[in-house]
């Protein structure tokens, strides 16, 4: 069954070539999301005390916001900058996961730093997982993240690693380049996730 489930997971490879290609037109409407995205959280940061405890209570919201408009290329939907304040309308569980997800990393990490980051990997889909599942309480989304992601950490690491050479460009271009990193790297994570989450779904075997 784990063979069968590789099988319908793209390469990495093959996950950054879907991304590019699902782009390829609307670059300029990503770049416009993931401008906002920053920005907001850049303005925040120079609030003194307020502003750090805003971004702490929209994050979860935002996070669920730029996994909705990313998830839309494998899926064949429309991207609109809109669906990145959708995730407002389901506020309470989105902040509920962030604040739980971020405890748990934490509480991992207190024991090495490299339980901390699988922590991370193990919880990584739990926003798309809530998208998908709007109704669903908080800690099944993570419970279901966590099902999810079971043989695949070292392969989702693997697909952050590979946008390492991209990250390097950015910081030679004075960080003009993250301005393409950010929607590349959240194409292909959505199109991890979307054909994860179908191999999950598929017949058991």
């Amino acid at each position: 069954m784990e063979n069968q489930r590789n099988e319908m997971v793209a390469s990495n490879h093959e996950l950054r070539a879907l991304a590019r290609e699902q782009l390829k037109g609307n670059w300029g409407i990503s770049i416009a999301v993931g401008l906002i995205y920053i920005g907001i959280f850049t303005v925040l940061s120079y609030i003194p005390q307020v502003g750090y405890i805003v971004q702490l209570l929209i994050s979860g919201a935002f996070t669920l916001g730029i996994y909705l408009f990313f998830i839309q290329f494998p899926r064949g939907g429309v991207p609109q900058i809109s669906q990145l304040f959708e995730g407002f309308q389901n506020f309470g569980k989105s902040l509920g996961l962030y604040l739980l997800i971020s405890l748990f990393t934490f509480l991992w990490t207190l024991l090495l730093v490299i339980p901390g980051i699988i922590a991370s990997f193990r919880y990584s889909q739990a926003f798309y997982i809530l998208n998908d599942n709007p109704n669903m309480k908080v800690m099944d989304a993570i419970r279901q993240s966590s099902e999810l992601m079971d043989g695949y950490k070292w392969r989702y690491f693997l697909l952050q690693l590979s946008f390492i050479g991209w990250a390097l460009l950015s910081i030679v271009t004075f960080g003009i380049g993250f301005i393409f990193l950010l929607p590349y790297v959240l194409t292909a994570n959505a199109n991890f996730y979307d054909q994860l989450s179908k191999s999950h779904a598929g017949p058991k075997m």
